[in-house]
């Protein structure tokens, strides 16, 4: 270990597992063709409009800077920032959400999910 760097910490894939029972999320299967998902992150927040195919249209954060709005595209899970992703889950609280064009969101930390009968 290097002088004046932080002990790295060891956490069984056991733990990482029980601990998404206790994370405030949205599983995947919850969400219908024409449900909203708005996800708020340490940095942005999204707009997720979920499609009969189970791909989603997209917005906010990364996808408005890149002027392709709202740009369809999949939710491969959440991870905690690294290699291990959890793919029942579309969102959690304290998580990353990862698109399938590779855009990792910094945590969440709010979800708020929006039924199509609630939409205007």
């Amino acid at each position: 270990m290097n002088e004046g760097m932080a002990p790295e910490r060891m956490i069984s894939l056991e733990t990482i597992t029980q601990s998404i029972e206790h994370l405030e999320s949205v599983q995947r299967k919850s969400v219908r063709p024409g449900d909203c998902v708005i996800v708020a992150t340490c940095n942005s927040t999204y707009s997720l409009k979920a499609r009969d195919d189970g791909s989603y249209f997209v917005s906010g954060g990364w996808f408005d800077r890149m002027s392709s709005v709202p740009l369809r595209v999949r939710v491969n899970g959440c991870t905690w920032g690294g290699c291990i992703i959890n793919v029942d889950i579309v969102a959690a609280v304290g998580l990353c959400l990862e698109f399938s064009n590779r855009v990792t969101t910094s945590p969440i930390r709010k979800i708020v999910v929006i039924s199509k009968e609630r939409q205007n």
